[in-house]
């Protein structure tokens, strides 16, 4: 059984809406748009998703050593190419809030 601390916070139509959106948002990039798009080893991409490197390298392999990445894969390659491409509009507040600190330059 889940522990609860504190009173939950309700949930709102807006704010149902907004899990709407998430779940149902079609956030994917296969390993080889990301690879092919940015200029990282299997390594960084074994990285994003919590994988291991012989893992990312069964993605890209030919023939029956062939595994197809999970949509959660998908989706954290995804969410890096976003955040790639536009990390310098979130403000470090935010980041802050996100990540406990900041990027550095």
């Amino acid at each position: 059984m889940i522990q609860r601390f504190g009173t939950p916070i309700p949930i709102t139509a807006r704010e149902q809406r907004l899990i709407e959106l998430y779940v149902y948002c079609p956030l994917a990039m296969t390993p080889e748009q990301f690879y092919t798009k940015w200029d990282v080893k299997q390594e960084a991409i074994a990285e994003i998703c919590f994988r291991s490197v012989s893992m990312v390298r069964r993605w890209f392999a030919r023939g029956r050593s062939h595994y197809h990445p999970h949509p959660n894969d998908l989706r954290h390659l995804a969410l890096m190419d976003f955040l790639l491409e536009h990390f310098e509009e979130i403000p470090p507040e935010l980041w802050e809030r996100l990540c406990s600190t900041p990027p550095q330059d």
